[in-house]
């Protein structure tokens, strides 16, 4: 294209309001997070109708101050892309009213993007250089998947998880350990110094597979709990962190690096929340120069969900002409 493309990127799947104003899918120009983090700390997890309604009250005044902060108004706009799923769904309605009501009102396109793309491109907002194909390990809360992404809108799973997403084994340890919510960074926080060696936790291999099943991990975590708990004792907190964690980013790297021997593509992209997690990073980064293959992954700002991946990835979308009706609705179980 001759001109910039200018995409206005809407988030709010979960627990994020979150609004950005991305340049060819590359260069981000605003992008504005409103967070309930700490207002859903002392439920210990994420309340859906509670995020519902402040996402409400955020959506609009984030907006207006991504249009600001980037400099341009609604009329330099070319598309309005937004979540449509997967996620919560009163969550992802907030976000889909507004882009829809935007898009009525000022005749600009409507792209829906699916949420898990989103998180796979925000390594597009990080590496200027960076082209498909590559394999990408995306683990958030809710999703541990191994991904071939042939182009930028062409992806197959390689392997998922059959229970508990990385994230969520993650989080309800941290809860049980009394870390509370949000779980990752808390857990992650924990660990730094922790002796990784120090707990043993089961392995679950899939024979033939690249799947994952992180159930088994975190019920061996709860039975050694309560263990020392039957004994009057508690677990070394910073060494019981750092075990745990460094376990989950084993399997997880493990299946990553079948995948990266099956397929031949030497280049691995991290995405999701848990893309974060300073155990994972540390590990497949050590794998990576063993291994001889290039491994790339976000800015910590751009792990967590944003409006920037949003519009980076309806970029893609935009481009190779998808459009949505004022029709389109909210999927909260919808797939990669």
């Amino acid at each position: 294209m001759d001109k910039d493309v200018l995409i206005l990127g809407i988030e709010s799947s979960c627990d994020e309001t979150a609004c950005a104003v991305v340049k060819n899918g590359r260069v981000i120009l605003s992008n504005i997070i409103a967070s309930q983090a700490d207002f859903h700390e002392r439920y210990g997890g994420v309340v859906p109708e509670i995020a519902s309604r402040m996402h409400v009250d955020a959506v609009y005044p984030t907006v207006r101050d991504a249009l600001d902060k980037a400099g341009v108004t609604l009329d330099d706009i070319d598309a309005i892309a937004v979540t449509y799923g997967p996620g919560l769904v009163g969550a992802l309605l907030v976000g889909l009213s507004c882009a829809k009501g935007l898009a009525y009102a000022s005749g600009k396109p409507l792209v829906g993007v699916n949420h898990m793309h989103g998180h796979i491109a925000a390594n597009y907002l990080c590496h200027s250089d960076l082209e498909p194909p590559f394999i990408c390990l995306s683990v958030s809360g809710g999703h541990s998947e191994i991904v071939l992404v042939s182009d930028y809108s062409e992806m197959k799973i390689l392997g998922a998880t059959r229970d508990d997403a990385a994230g969520e084994a993650i989080d309800k340890i941290a809860r049980v350990i009394g870390l509370g919510y949000p779980g990752g960074p808390k857990m992650d926080k924990a660990g730094r110094g922790g002796d990784i060696n120090a707990y043993k936790f089961s392995h679950t291999h899939m024979k033939d597979s690249l799947d994952f099943s992180f159930s088994g991990i975190k019920t061996s975590a709860l039975n050694q709990l309560n263990d020392l708990k039957m004994k009057g004792e508690a677990p070394v907190l910073a060494d019981f962190a750092a075990s745990y964690q460094y376990h989950i980013a084993s399997e997880l790297v493990r299946n990553t690096v079948s995948a990266v021997n099956d397929t031949g593509i030497r280049k691995v992209c991290l995405a999701g929340g848990v893309s974060a997690n300073s155990f994972l990073r540390d590990l497949i980064d050590k794998t990576a120069k063993k291994e001889k293959f290039e491994v790339f992954y976000p800015d910590l700002k751009l792990c967590t969900d944003n409006g920037a991946m949003i519009a980076a990835a309806g970029y893609y979308e935009y481009i190779r002409g998808v459009r949505h009706g004022i029709d389109l609705n909210a999927v909260p179980s919808l797939s990669l």
